[in-house]
Formats: structure tokens, sequence, C-alpha cells
């Protein structure tokens, strides 16, 4: 590749960046209602075409922005490393990120409705959304066996399972709390890694 090529290339990566950081706070500042493809071109000082020349379509787009936000994220909540974690901080790091959510409704609304969309294995978001949850669990299971193995948790249902009912329990939240602001969500998921932790304890004490 020559130089020329090379340095194109960069500015074409460097400006995509620069559209999905923008594209963030323009979700977080207008809401997902308001977050139009020429919103966000606006924001960047391109057209509406000029600013689709970096991704193959508007679902694309959606979907580079909410990896963005998993990368943002990962950034704010990465303190806690889950390969090696214990269940409270676990807990809390879990608790963290949903109660994050709660100041980004505009992204809350973005995945809630392209989780939907990629259901459908021909849309640009179907891979983002398997790898992503296929991602998560990995990490998780492995935090939650050990703390089945320390005793922290209930070793009642299996730790894939278990991965599975909390990501289920946020995601399914993060619906009910779009239908009513006044949900908790960080709450219910504080309540879960209670009943779990409890289960155990009850154990424990028979």
């Amino acid at each position: 590749m020559s130089e020329k090529r090379r340095g194109s290339y960069a500015k074409g990566i460097a400006k995509r960046e620069e559209i999905l950081e923008r594209a963030l706070d323009v979700i977080a500042s207008e809401g997902y209602a308001g977050a139009s493809v020429r919103a966000i071109a606006d924001a960047v000082g391109l057209s509406q075409a000029g600013l689709l020349h970096y991704f193959d379509s508007k679902e694309e787009l959606f979907t580079e922005i909410l990896r963005k936000r998993d990368e943002v994220d990962a950034a704010l909540f990465g303190g806690v490393d889950a390969t090696s974690a214990t269940a409270e901080e676990l807990h809390e790091g879990y608790v963290a990120v949903v109660r994050h959510n709660t100041d980004v409704p505009g992204l809350v609304h973005l995945f809630s409705r392209l989780a939907v969309d990629a259901a459908d294995p021909a849309h640009p978001a179907h891979d983002y959304f398997l790898a992503r949850g296929a991602g998560l669990r990995v990490l998780y299971v492995d935090a939650l066996e050990r703390a089945q193995r320390e005793g922290a948790l209930t070793s009642d249902v299996d730790a894939e399972t278990l991965a599975r009912i909390l990501q289920a329990v946020a995601d399914g939240m993060q619906l009910q709390w779009m239908l009513d602001p006044d949900v908790d969500m960080a709450a219910t998921i504080d309540a879960v890694f209670t009943l779990l932790t409890a289960q155990r304890s009850g154990a424990t004490d028979a």
C-alpha cells in the first residue's frame, strides 16, 4: 500500500471514529427519536450521503454506534475483571452499568429496538448481538462458577444458566423502564443478586 493510500485509509478510520463519538453525544442529548442520520451528519459537518460513505447503511451505522457504546462503557467500568472478580465485585459492577444506562435513555432505546430487528439473520446487527451476548456470558460464567465454588452464590443453578438469567433480566428491565421511567432497573438487578446470595446462605445455614 502506498504512503498516500495509507494516509487516506488512516483518515477514513479517524473520521469513522469521530462520527461514532459524536453520534453517542447526539443520541445522549436528542434521544433515539432525534438521532436521525441527518442530525448525526450535521454534528460532524457532513451531508447525509457523505456520512453514509463511511458505512454501508443506516442500520450498520447504528450497529457501530452500539459497538462504540460498549467500548466507552468498558473504559468506564472496566476496573472489575470478571475473570478474577469476587461475587461482590461482580454484583457491584453489574449494578453500576445498569444504573449508568438510566443516564443514557437514547442509547437504551437504540439497543432495545435494534435487538428486536436483529432477530433477522440478514440484519447488520445480528452478528453483533450474538457475539456480544456470548462474550458477556463467557466472562460472567467464569466469575459465577468461582463464586459458587467459594460458597458465595447458590449452586442449585449452573453458572451458564445464571449468566443467561442475569442477561435476560437486564434486557427485560430496559423494556419495562422505557415504558415506565419510574422503574428502578438497578434495584431489580441488585435484588436478583441478593436472592442468589440468600439462597446460598439459606442452604449453608440449614
